[in-house]
């Protein structure tokens, strides 16, 4: 059965992905302060409290960018999707597993 998606809601896809980067943006904390130690030995306490702030900040930056992107991505989709029709997928039912 084919289905057409010709709509998108632009806050609840900034929420989904929001959440989405700033979960991939806690991927790459650890190695900010792995950075961050080893910043700090060699070049003093600044450096390593920089990446320190970085590392902690780097999810919230993440998952500003994706609500926002998330945003502005469903809008123009559904902009386009009113001039073709939108995107279309096939479905199918499965029996539910016991």
């Amino acid at each position: 059965m084919k289905k057409q998606l010709t709509h998108i809601s632009p806050l609840r896809a900034g929420i989904v992905l929001g959440v989405l980067y700033g979960f991939l943006g806690l991927i790459f904390v650890p190695f900010f302060l792995i950075a961050a130690v080893i910043g700090g030995k060699s070049g003093g306490m600044p450096a390593a409290f920089g990446g320190a702030f970085f590392a902690i900040l780097l999810p919230v930056f993440y998952a500003v960018a994706g609500f926002v992107g998330g945003v502005i991505a469903a809008a123009i989709y559904n902009l386009v999707a009113k001039w073709t029709g939108g995107l279309e997928f096939e479905v199918r039912d499965v029996p539910p597993v016991a």
